[in-house]
């Protein structure tokens, strides 16, 4: 008999942002293939709540430049797994299908005739931002954005910096995004945030400018996972989020305060 394979999107790596539905397809689950960003740090919550899963986990993670299983790879163990009669769980940090190639997945497991659910996760795109304060949207600031990969072609992204751009997997690639952002309607004083390890114990947001972001990144050493918000949004940070790092930025009096504070260590 066929198993079946459910695609269940993680969130940004907090258990409390893991959907019911989510929870309960890995509570049922015979076997987990995990992705390390999110994914992981879900599932050691949740055993450190006490929530029992009964499942064997196999770790697929990705690093920077290092897939420790390559796509093809994970494409043909969740096939292997659900012919057994397996049910089976693609745990897929963030949300399944925003940049995260599970439609692929999806798809080769369909062409082997085997049923797949998606149940949606919260993507990091717009919940790491909130997490230092940042909304995508804000009346009167922007009303509108776009998620894009950092490793594709943004020159040609619309608006100024009323439109939110928000870059995943971009901190390698900083400079040159900011550079060809910086080139465009948006200019070099347009408003730039990292925020590293959203939700995490080493949550880090770093505020510039694509003029400056750059720079402060590389004294600060960030490091992945971080997203990166660039647009008039950025002005509108929280100062309690996170420690933060502030860049030569117009800011609201909050932030005015926090850059006095940070000036006096």
């Amino acid at each position: 008999m066929t198993g079946r394979v459910t695609l269940v999107g993680a969130g940004p790596g907090d258990a409390g942002l893991l959907t019911l539905r989510g929870l309960r397809a890995l509570q049922q689950a015979d076997v987990i293939v995990a992705d390390r960003l999110g994914a992981r740090a879900v599932l050691e919550q949740l055993a450190a709540e006490g929530v029992e899963l009964t499942a064997d986990v196999v770790d697929v993670g990705k690093l920077p430049g290092h897939h420790k299983v390559p796509q093809d790879g994970i494409n043909a163990l969740l096939v292997q797994e659900a012919l057994a009669g397996r049910n089976v769980v693609r745990l897929k940090g963030g949300d399944p299908f925003v940049l995260g190639r599970g439609r692929e997945e999806q798809l080769h497991c369909e062409s082997a005739g085997i049923p797949v659910e998606v149940v949606a996760g919260v993507t990091s795109a717009i919940s790491v931002p909130a997490a230092a304060g940042i909304p995508v949207t804000h009346r009167g600031v922007a009303t509108s954005f776009t998620v894009v990969s950092a490793h594709d072609q943004i020159q040609h992204l619309p608006g100024g910096s009323d439109h939110t751009v928000i870059l995943l997997m971009g901190v390698n690639t900083l400079g040159h995004s900011a550079h060809v952002l910086a080139a465009g309607e948006r200019g070099a004083d347009c408003p730039v945030a990292i925020v590293e390890d959203g939700y995490g114990e080493r949550q880090r947001v770093t505020i510039g400018t694509l003029g400056t972001i750059a720079h402060l990144a590389a004294a600060r050493q960030v490091r992945s996972p971080a997203v990166v918000i660039v647009g008039d949004v950025v002005r509108l940070a929280s100062t309690g989020s996170a420690t933060q790092e502030i860049g030569s930025l117009s800011l609201s009096k909050g932030w005015t305060d926090a850059l006095l504070t940070l000036s006096s260590l």
